[in-house]
């Protein structure tokens, strides 16, 4: 089962990502609740966190070109170092008093900016740290440790918030970029751009539109995650912290988003496990069951519901991540993988702005339970969409050869 650990730059790239993760559970719990002392606002709320995701929509197409044509490790490095200095930068506004709304919208935009160079190349290295029959293992493996520091994480987020300030959570997260940064630059990997003249930007950008818009399976994923991902982050980053201000606090959401991570671990070992030949078509139906915690909050928001709730999708989630991780990595080429993984991040982030700026004037005027109902149903009619698609439902992975010698270096 934990095989992966046996090489060294899977090593490496883990404890990267682990470090990175730990901070960034605390950030979005330390985040909200900042920006709610400072305007009571969730409108303001949905402003700040949707300037984020509006940066990092515009720029991941870019970030997927640039970590097809350089060593990946050395996007980690700079993104990394840059991710630091915009969240120390927004920890400093609220420790000193000076934070607005403006500025930490700026802020924000120029932390997704960063974030969009970020995750195509992180994505993408993976399979150069590990052989070709071991990536649904490695896939399982890296999402339980990282799941399991957003267990560690978002329950220290609504601790630390409670004893101190939101801003101290915002400083753990800038931190913790500064170290993931020194890991990521002990791990050496090369660029897997192909020998000759190199295309220009708009060519690579149509490259990989074509490999991707190529597989039927995949922009029909991506499409219902285009909703799906509006509906989910609406109702977790900017609907729950305003019902979690007024009922179980900051700590209890931590809590709550704690042990959604805990059942995402525990869905990482199952998925570590199986052996479905069918593996997409499970983790597409397993995801309906992100509607469970819009559910609760609309209808049971007291800790142990919402606990629940959180503790079920996170298990049944994470049949989904490793199946789409697997999927692509086997059937996209290695240097086409970070360009394909940005038009589906693209896809499916896109309307992550619309739903979190909506959330607040919708609630308003409709009712914050029925807005949260709303969200549960387009998670339901998304994941039925998408195993409308006949190829989403008869892709096959390829069984897992017998293992590989360990390496002597």
């Amino acid at each position: 089962m934990a095989t992966p650990l046996r090489y060294p730059k899977f090593r490496l790239l883990l404890a990267g990502r682990f470090t990175s993760t730990l901070g960034g559970a605390v950030a979005p719990v330390a985040l909200a609740f900042a920006v709610l002392d400072l305007t009571g606002s969730v409108t303001d709320l949905g402003l700040v966190v949707g300037a984020r995701s509006v940066a990092n929509v515009v720029f991941l197409l870019f970030g997927g070109v640039l970590a097809d044509r350089l060593p990946r490790s050395l996007i980690l490095i700079g993104s990394s170092t840059l991710s630091a200095i915009s969240q120390g930068a927004i920890a400093t506004l609220f420790l000193t008093g000076h934070a607005t709304v403006p500025v930490l919208v700026l802020l924000a935009a120029v932390n997704g900016t960063v974030s969009a160079f970020t995750y195509p190349a992180s994505a993408a290295i993976l399979p150069q740290t590990v052989p070709d029959g071991e990536r649904q293992s490695a896939n399982a493996f890296s999402r339980l440790v990282t799941n399991g520091a957003t267990i560690v994480g978002a329950p220290l987020g609504g601790i630390l918030i409670a004893a101190t300030s939101p801003g101290w959570g915002l400083v753990v997260d800038a931190a913790s970029f500064l170290v993931s940064g020194v890991l990521f630059a002990l791990l050496r990997v090369p660029s897997v751009a192909r020998d000759g003249g190199r295309d220009s930007i708009l060519r690579d950008l149509r490259t990989g539109w074509t490999e991707f818009s190529a597989r039927t399976w995949l922009w029909a994923v991506v499409l219902g995650f285009m909703f799906l991902n509006a509906a989910v982050v609406a109702a977790e980053t900017v609907l729950g912290p305003g019902i979690a201000k007024a009922t179980i606090g900051a700590g209890g959401w931590g809590a709550v988003l704690g042990a959604q991570t805990f059942g995402m671990v525990l869905g990482a070992l199952v998925a570590m496990r199986l052996r479905v030949r069918r593996l997409l078509r499970l983790g597409v139906v397993a995801v309906g069951a992100l509607c469970l915690l819009p559910l609760a909050l609309a209808f049971a928001p007291n800790l142990p519901a919402l606990a629940a709730a959180g503790f079920l999708a996170g298990i049944c989630v994470e049949q989904f991540s490793v199946a789409w991780e697997t999927s692509m990595q086997q059937e996209v080429p290695p240097d086409l993988l970070a360009r394909v993984y940005s038009y589906d991040m693209l896809g499916s982030f896109v309307a992550i702005p619309i739903g979190q700026m909506a959330a607040g004037p919708v609630s308003r005027a409709v009712g914050v339970g029925p807005t949260l109902v709303g969200c549960a149903v387009v998670v339901l009619l998304a994941t039925a969409g998408m195993l409308a698609v006949r190829r989403v439902r008869t892709l096959e992975v390829a069984p897992a050869p017998v293992a590989e010698p360990v390496p002597a270096t």
